[in-house]
């Protein structure tokens, strides 16, 4: 669209201040090529205004129509010398003229030329429409010059033909696992979603989505799927149940089919346009795009994020620190949570949109954008990449020559500098110890050094499974809880690794009985001393929630060492450390006749103490239910 915007800028100058001809012949092939452009039959108007050049090369007015057909088909040399060739048979010329021409020389990386004549046209008269695109891309001269003598690595391969069609395939989503891609195909001019599984080290043949998304009345897509693969935001446009022309919808993954969709509603969407939503990996953040009052100027990226009475929280923009006064587009939020990719034609770049990063510092602000180099972004629009969750690959769509016909969706790798932050995951299965069936439960992972919540949902009704992602370098609460059941604690110290290698585990739960065991992973003690250490104070409060949950529990608080040192000395310490937990308890208004304590030693090991990971095992709290 922008490029035949563009095109008729071009041509308004035709018929200002350009020099026409005194020869008819070569004014009547002029007049022919009219009805062509508006047929879009851009090689028979080409034949017409080279024949009308022919005649008369000085005829201005057929120069410039035929830099502006160029420039329309991206044929950005031959425009380039079409104008040149305007320009040089008189001085007076329509501005335009001079600023398409500059472009055309930004376009075929001329940019000392381009600066001059974006330099020669700001001094023009009644150019003001104009002028701040014109600065912009004296900016975009400096960046592009210097982008292009340091490139970054690039090649894009295409996803093959099991993903592929001679349709158009686009906004291409992952799962944080890597295993599941959903993308949007166009057929007949109707966009619908389309999913592919990885197994086998390749994609099966991409079929289409759950027909209770997937609809013949309307489009769909523009969508992002949550890492665990559980939610599904899209874009739906003219829907009886819209607030705009378009709104954002989700879908709940419900075994192996999804529900039915609904309007995420308000104050995400509104009576403008709300559409290319982004989800944070806890689920929480929701980023989207929109062109509503209030915004930095056309289209800019939004957030919202869930209360805590599990409603969305008000639209806010995201600011100048990722808002310009022009568009921005297809936010992308990695796994990490902190690396925001999306598009903008408003950053420095190379003219039109290109793609960027920016990361999010400790308070929560993103920084300054970052273009992705060359060749990734060019003179091109560039959008619409993802980022796999082990930071290596990226996905895009583009229509290059080696595609299977329109757009088509490629991988390749992703520059070291433009990397998202190391992630792993944590993905199982919740089963009953007893029955072995699965269970619908709640999985939480906290960050025990922020105390933030990175991941708060509930394993699928069905299959009992769960993904939650897990940013490297953090140390974490891992909790499984269900209603009637005892819960299940486990700490994962992700100090080094990555997403090769995450843990996939699977866990069993048993019910609320006398005698029942658990054992508390994340409470912590300094070597050798008793005092609770921070990091415990979330797994003490899930055990305060668990016994006001349940009244009638009565429970042993107890104390593990490892078999290192004196016998006596340990079991003094496993007491005085259980006796830390009891009396955090009492402070916390649980019932002292509800709880004991008792300290045992080296005399209980669940683990060979000949390790250190056994030792480690073995040095625990944990409590008994001694009465319901």
């Amino acid at each position: 669209m922008k490029y035949w915007f563009l095109f008729f800028f071009s041509i308004s100058g035709v018929f200002c201040c350009a020099q026409g001809t005194s020869s008819r012949k070569a004014q009547a092939f002029f007049e022919k090529a009219a009805p062509y452009i508006e047929k879009l039959d851009y090689a028979s108007a080409e034949q017409a205004l080279n024949s009308a050049i022919e005649v008369d090369p000085l005829f201005q007015n057929a120069h410039i129509l035929l830099a502006g057909i160029y420039k329309a088909q991206k044929k950005y040399s031959d425009s380039r010398s079409a104008y040149r060739k305007a320009i040089s048979i008189t001085k007076n010329v329509a501005p335009e003229a001079i600023y398409n021409l500059a472009e055309m020389e930004f376009a075929t990386q001329e940019y000392d030329k381009a600066k001059q004549h974006f330099n020669q046209f700001l001094a023009l008269d009644n150019i003001s429409k104009w002028a701040k695109l014109a600065k912009k891309y004296l900016t975009d001269c400096d960046f592009a010059a210097l982008a292009i003598r340091t490139p970054v690595k690039y090649a894009p391969i295409n996803m093959g033909k099991g993903i592929n069609s001679s349709d158009s395939e686009y906004f291409p989503t992952l799962t944080a696992d890597g295993e599941s891609l959903i993308f949007t195909r166009q057929v007949n001019k109707n966009e619908d979603f389309w999913t592919s599984q990885f197994k086998n080290n390749s994609w099966n043949v991409a079929t289409p989505l759950s027909t209770k998304i997937n609809t013949t009345r309307y489009n769909e897509g523009a969508q992002t799927i949550s890492p665990d693969g559980k939610y599904l935001f899209f874009t739906g446009c003219n829907r009886n149940d819209g607030l705009g022309r378009c709104d954002i919808y989700v879908s709940h993954r419900e075994g192996e089919d999804w529900g039915e969709p609904y309007n995420v509603g308000k104050p995400v969407n509104s009576d403008y346009w709300e559409s290319q939503p982004a989800i944070s990996p806890d689920g929480r953040t929701l980023y989207f795009i929109s062109n509503r009052p209030g915004g930095l100027g056309g289209y800019d990226i939004w957030k919202s994020t869930i209360t805590d009475d599990s409603k969305w929280g008000p639209a806010i923009n995201l600011g100048p620190e990722i808002n310009t006064p022009y568009d921005e587009n297809t936010p992308f939020l990695h796994a990490d949570g902190k690396t925001l990719y999306f598009s903008s034609d408003g950053w420095p770049g190379f003219g039109h949109k290109d793609i960027y990063y920016s990361r999010m510092d400790d308070t929560g602000k993103f920084q300054k954008p970052i273009n992705l180099g060359f060749p990734i972004n060019s003179f091109a629009d560039e959008s619409g990449l993802i980022v796999s969750a082990d930071g290596n690959s990226g996905m895009f769509f583009s229509n290059l020559k080696d595609g299977f016909g329109g757009q088509d969706i490629y991988t390749f790798g992703i520059p070291e500098a433009a990397k998202p932050l190391k992630v792993s995951y944590v993905k199982g299965i919740v089963r009953d110890k007893d029955s072995k069936k699965t269970i619908e439960s709640n999985i939480q992972v906290i960050d025990l050094k922020s105390n933030k919540t990175v991941f708060d949902d509930y394993t699928d009704p069905e299959t009992g499974q769960f993904l939650a992602v897990m940013p490297i370098g953090g140390n974490y609460l891992f909790n499984v809880s269900a209603d009637g059941y005892l819960f299940y604690s486990e700490n994962f110290e992700l100090k080094t690794g990555n997403i090769d290698k995450p843990y996939n585990i699977e866990v069993y739960i048993e019910k609320i009985k006398q005698g029942g065991n658990v054992t508390l992973r994340n409470i912590f003690f300094d070597t050798n001393k008793y005092n609770l250490l921070p990091a415990s104070i979330k797994e003490l409060d899930l055990l305060i929630d668990f016994l006001n949950q349940n009244a009638n529990v009565n429970i042993q608080i107890q104390g593990h060492t490892d078999n290192v040192g004196d016998a006596k000395l340990n079991e003094k310490l496993s007491l005085n450390r259980a006796n830390a937990v009891y009396e955090y308890l009492l402070k916390k208004n649980i019932e002292g006749k509800r709880l004991t304590f008792m300290g045992f030693g080296a005399t209980k090991p669940i683990a060979d103490n000949k390790t250190e990971a056994g030792r480690k095992n073995n040095r625990r709290t944990s409590f008994v239910i001694t009465k319901i």
